[in-house]
């Protein structure tokens, strides 16, 4: 199983919903919350390829993009694939 990082903010919808589809999947992942540690927040946004908005995933150390994108791969089938590694 490939190693997936979240950043997010506990205000966050998106963030929610990208929580409870990896855990659908009984996934485990790192989260990052960039509100109660905003020294993270540059960190995100370089890694993140200067995505701002809270959730930015990571698997297997690639950016995905947002829960938008997470959804997508979800839906095409691809996902459990990229978990897997």
């Amino acid at each position: 199983m490939q190693k997936v990082e979240l950043y997010t903010t506990p205000i966050c919808g998106y963030c929610a919903a990208a929580k409870r589809l990896l855990k659908s999947k009984s996934v485990s992942f790192a989260e990052i919350d960039v509100m109660s540690n905003p020294a993270k927040k540059p960190e995100m946004i370089k890694r993140a390829n200067g995505g701002r908005t809270v959730p930015q995933i990571f698997i297997g150390g690639k950016h995905i993009g947002g829960f938008d994108d997470l959804n997508l791969l979800n839906q095409q089938g691809k996902l459990d694939a990229l978990l897997a590694g």
